[in-house]
């Protein structure tokens, strides 16, 4: 019986030519998944804040400027953070400032969207429209992760609607906790 010496297999050449992703996937890297990072970052990260805010005060229109200083500290934070994080030359995910500015947007409007409810002077009618608000943003995320990115489509709506529940709940907790309630 001859023991054979174990098959190794080469290590890949360190100056092979890399592979170029296809159009698809470029678009994916460089517009889609900054654009996704900010929607996400921006629906969530500005939840606790703006609901929080209404629970303690009571009054809509400083659910609306938490919720506008949150959403543009954010765009600013997230589309700076974007930028500085890689030169895109050897990820491949494009110019920094371009995915920043796009980060940057995403994350506005992603905080925006839920913010705006706000301006109406009834809380109670302001509240409804924004969980309503949440629910459709939190459902287009997901949508865009099956879509784009190929995740299973009943695992990315539960990932999303866990995720953003969780933080929601914790800013109507810190609201309600805040008030004496």
């Amino acid at each position: 019986m001859t023991d054979k010496p174990p098959q190794v297999e080469a290590a890949p050449s360190l100056d092979a030519s890399p592979v170029l992703p296809s159009q698809n996937q470029t678009f994916v890297l460089q517009k889609v998944q900054p654009a996704l990072l900010g929607l996400m970052d921006g629906s969530v990260s500005t939840l606790a804040p703006i609901f929080a805010t209404a629970g303690l005060t009571g009054k809509p229109i400083d659910a609306f400027f938490v919720g506008l200083a949150a959403s543009v500290g954010a765009a600013i934070s997230m589309g700076l953070a974007e930028a500085l994080s890689d030169d895109g030359v050897v990820s491949g995910r494009g110019t920094p400032i371009g995915r920043g500015v796009i980060t940057g947007v995403a994350t506005l409007l992603g905080g925006m969207l839920h913010t705006l409810p706000f301006l109406l002077p009834d809380l109670h009618t302001a509240l409804m429209l924004a969980y309503g608000v949440v629910v459709v943003e939190l459902l287009i995320i997901a949508y865009i992760r099956f879509h784009f990115m190929k995740s299973p489509l009943a695992q990315t709506i539960w990932q999303v609607i866990v995720g953003g529940g969780v933080v929601f709940a914790v800013g109507v907790w810190l609201g309600k906790l805040g008030a004496g309630g």
